[in-house]
């Protein structure tokens, strides 16, 4: 599969490409089940229909590496659009926004860093004025040290910001350690970019064994974990977890994609425990579909497995 991440790049920047598979019938409905759609009033009507069933949401503007004022500019506007209408409409409660710095301008040349702060801190102000929260979602590892040290930044002002840390990164462990303070809000996912062995476990058990250890640290701490996997054998050990270490119902939340397990979403839902949704949303969906399945092998193969179980 590592032969298709070339190709699969090369068709992110196609628009005759995405214009075929937002229109064929079977395509296109395979990606309104993964991205429900390129409008705020899409994304709301999404969430609604989550919430109605008990699930908490937290809702991605699209877009990602801006080396563009203007265009991160749009994306925080994009954001303040949607947190004013998620208020307006009642959701504020159940739903939250998670924010690539990268789209708000953390790579724009010698400014990134001011810029990405001042752009965060904007979405947090609204997302406060809102009632809800915002977490800042993780990128690839050169991003990491200057991603947790915003983070830091915007914890003085907005202590419910949350963080997101990649178990495939060897640091992760040490960084949980640090984050599992109270208040804090950790998402833990495996990790999604394709990272060289210097900085990232390569192998899918090596990379499973550090989500539990890191699982563990964030369990065992003052925080709230949030445990960002679809794999079956991550939620069960999860839930044990929880019991072992006396964390009820509440305390911690699980998530998962938009489209991916929702059956298994509604049945934690069920059984008490709180369960978010991450919902893609914008103009941007093609090339982050199409991205996501290049970086790593993994995400092809998920993917594909995912289309075949729906069929």
């Amino acid at each position: 599969m590592a032969l298709l991440r070339e190709p699969l790049l090369l068709l992110s920047r196609s628009g005759v490409v995405k214009k075929l598979v937002s229109t064929m019938p079977v395509s296109a409905g395979i990606v309104k089940s993964y991205v429900p759609g390129e409008t705020t009033a899409t994304a709301v009507e999404a969430t609604r229909g989550l919430v109605d069933d008990d699930l908490k949401v937290t809702l991605d503007f699209l877009g990602e590496d801006t080396l563009d004022v203007e265009h991160a500019d749009a994306t925080v506007a994009a954001y303040v659009e949607l947190l004013r209408e998620l208020s307006s409409q009642g959701l504020s409660r159940s739903a939250e926004v998670s924010v690539k710095l990268s789209a708000i301008g953390q790579a724009l040349q010698d400014v990134g860093h001011k810029t990405a702060l001042e752009n965060a801190r904007t979405i947090c102000r609204a997302a406060r004025n809102a009632g809800t929260t915002v977490t800042l979602d993780m990128e690839d590892h050169t991003t990491t040290d200057s991603t947790l040290t915003i983070l830091r930044e915007l914890r003085k002002d907005f202590p419910e910001t949350g963080a997101v840390l990649q178990a495939y990164l060897h640091r992760t462990e040490a960084d949980c350690r640090a984050l599992a303070y109270e208040g804090s809000r950790v998402r833990l996912c495996k990790g999604a970019y394709n990272e060289p062995e210097e900085v990232a476990y390569q192998s899918r058990i090596d990379v499973d064994r550090s989500y539990v250890r890191c699982l563990k640290v964030l369990l065992a701490g003052q925080g709230y974990p949030m445990i960002a996997s679809h794999d079956p054998r991550i939620v069960e050990i999860a839930s044990s977890l929880a019991s072992r270490f006396g964390r009820a119902q509440g305390s911690y939340e699980f998530q998962m994609l938009y489209g991916i397990r929702p059956d298994e979403q509604r049945r934690l839902a069920r059984a008490g425990e709180t369960v978010r949704v991450y919902i893609p949303y914008g103009q941007e969906w093609y090339g982050y579909l199409m991205r996501r399945l290049a970086e790593r092998p993994q995400n092809l193969s998920f993917f594909l497995k995912s289309l075949i179980s729906k069929s």
